[in-house]
């Protein structure tokens, strides 16, 4: 059974820092792309981040998640985290963690809600004024 398991949402104010663990089971750590989407509140789910364990290519929504976010991996303990910084009242959000099966090489137009073959349970994040 594949599972993610997401942790380390919470409350903080403006410009605070959290760190987003997901802990992966039951699936090849280096056939799938892992990462991050999230949604906000009559929002649609979109992609912050995501990390293609097999080569280390770390990919970002923007330039704007890019400067505050870093996304990373561990193999050992089949860990995706998501370090986020300087965080923002509209950061504020539910945080899922996904995994994409793929073959050759992962690009950014591919992580997309849809495509996902995997979910976990989202944590929740909010930034207070």
């Amino acid at each position: 059974e594949v599972q993610l398991q997401a942790s380390g949402g919470g409350s903080v104010q403006t410009g605070g820092s959290l760190r987003l663990s997901c802990v992966v089971s039951g699936l090849n750590f280096d056939d799938h792309a892992i990462g991050w989407f999230r949604q906000a509140p009559g929002k649609e789910r979109e992609g912050i981040s995501c990390i293609s364990t097999r080569d280390g290519q770390t990919l970002y929504a923007d330039s704007a998640v890019k400067d505050r976010f870093t996304i990373s991996s561990d193999k050992a303990k089949n860990t995706v985290y998501l370090q986020m910084n300087s965080l923002k009242p509209e950061d504020t959000a539910v945080y899922y963690c996904a995994a994409d099966y793929y073959t050759g090489t992962y690009y950014w137009n591919s992580w997309r809600a849809p495509a996902m073959d995997y979910w976990g349970r989202g944590t929740q994040v909010t930034v207070s004024s």
